[in-house]
C-alpha cells in the first residue's frame, strides 16, 4: 500500500483521462534526476559555459539528450502497482507463480522454460545502476529450454542504464552485438505457416533501417561525437 499511498495520482480536470489514477511522469523525472544529481547539475553546467564559449555542437548535443530525457508519460496506476507486487515482491516468475489471463479469460502459468526454439541474447550495462548486473542474465536460468549453443550474453563496458539503448554505447558496442546475433541465428528460422525464412530476413533488414537506425540517430548528440568530452549524466 505504500506506493499506492505515496505515489498514485489522480488526473487533474480538463485533461484526457481525468480523474484516471496513474504513477505521474513528473514523480518518475524526480526519481530518476535524483539517482544522480551531481551529474546533473555538472550537465547543466557545462552547457551553461558551452553557451557562453557558442559550442553549438557541445550545446546542442546537451539539448537534444534532456529533450528526450526529460520526455515521461503518465503511467497507469494498475500496471505500475501490478509490477510492483509481482516483479519486486512476490518474485513471481522466478518462482514459477505468474499467472497471467490468455486468450479466453483463463488464468495460464507463465512458464519461460517451454521457450525452447528461438535464440536468446541477454545485454547488461555495466554501470547500470537501474537493473544491476546478474538481473537480465538470470533470463537464462530462467529459459532452461533455450539450447547453450543458442545463448548469448553482452555486458556493455562504461554503459549506464540509458546507454544500453540509447547513444554512443548503443551506436558502437550494442547495436552491432545485436546485429551480429540476428545474422547468426537468422539463416536457420524454421518457415511457419508457410512462411519462408527470407521473410523474417526481410523483417530484420527493414527494422535496422527504420526503428533501430532511427534510435542511432541521437547517438552522437547525446553522449559522443564532438561533444564526448563532456557526457550527459548518466540514466
Amino acid at each position: 500500500n505504500w506506493f499506492k499511498n505515496n505515489v498514485i495520482h489522480r488526473v487533474p480536470p480538463n485533461f484526457p483521462g481525468s480523474g484516471r489514477p496513474v504513477y505521474p511522469g513528473f514523480l518518475q523525472y524526480a526519481g530518476f534526476v535524483a539517482m544522480n544529481p551531481s551529474n546533473h547539475a555538472r550537465s547543466h553546467y557545462d552547457y551553461f559555459r558551452d553557451l557562453l564559449k557558442g559550442d553549438d555542437v557541445s550545446t546542442e548535443a546537451h539539448r537534444n539528450f534532456y529533450d528526450e530525457y526529460n520526455a515521461v508519460l503518465d503511467m497507469d496506476a494498475n500496471f505500475y502497482l501490478e509490477t510492483i507486487e509481482v516483479v519486486f515482491q512476490k518474485f513471481s516468475l522466478v518462482h514459477g507463480t505468474w499467472d497471467v489471463r490468455n486468450t479466453e479469460g483463463k488464468p495460464e502459468r507463465v512458464r519461460p522454460q517451454d521457450i525452447k526454439t528461438t535464440a536468446l541474447l541477454s545485454v547488461e550495462g555495466e554501470l547500470d545502476d537501474i537493473s544491476g548486473l546478474g538481473q537480465t542474465e538470470a533470463v537464462h536460468r530462467l529459459c532452461s529450454g533455450v539450447p547453450d549453443e543458442r545463448r548469448r550474453h553482452y555486458l556493455a563496458k562504461g554503459a549506464g542504464h540509458y546507454g544500453i539503448f540509447s547513444g554512443r554505447r548503443w551506436r558502437e558496442s550494442v547495436y552491432p552485438q545485436l546485429k551480429r546475433f540476428i545474422a547468426e541465428f537468422n539463416q536457420d528460422v524454421a518457415p511457419v505457416n508457410g512462411a519462408a525464412p527470407r521473410r523474417a530476413r526481410a523483417v530484420a533488414a527493414a527494422a535496422a533501417k527504420t526503428g533501430l537506425q532511427s534510435s542511432l540517430h541521437t547517438g552522437p548528440k547525446t553522449r559522443g561525437g564532438a561533444a564526448k568530452r563532456k557526457p550527459a549524466a548518466r540514466r
